[in-house]
């Protein structure tokens, strides 16, 4: 259940503002203690997690679990289930590849924030 699969598309999510802790936007390089809230927006989806305590040593995607508490509604995840992002991301037949702007505001409307 972790939330991210490597650090660069954290910190992205930090610099959209998809990310908040206690309420206040995060930046990647910010502490978090355990009883903080996080909310992350993963496309559709608001996620809010309590951080529970600390691993002594690196641990797998799997272990994360015994360190977080999820306290996402079951009705955001039956929200990603009515709203696909696959629907978001389907382009007409034949009008080629996104341009830099079509790129930026997809980033935008999957992210959250101002793209970077």
């Amino acid at each position: 259940m972790r939330i991210f699969r490597n650090r660069g598309l954290a910190t992205d999510a930090c610099r959209a503002g998809s990310v908040e802790i206690g309420g206040q936007m995060a930046k990647a390089s910010r502490d978090v203690r355990v009883g903080d809230v996080v909310t992350v927006r993963q496309g559709v989806v608001l996620r809010t997690l309590v951080v529970r305590g600390w691993p002594a040593n690196r641990v797998g995607a799997v272990r994360v679990t015994d360190f977080l508490e999820d306290r996402t509604p079951p009705e955001e995840f039956a929200k990603a289930r009515r709203e696909p992002v696959a629907n978001l991301l389907a382009r007409d037949k034949g009008s080629g590849r996104p341009t830099k702007r079509d790129r930026r505001r997809l980033d935008r409307l999957l992210l959250g924030g101002d793209g970077g």
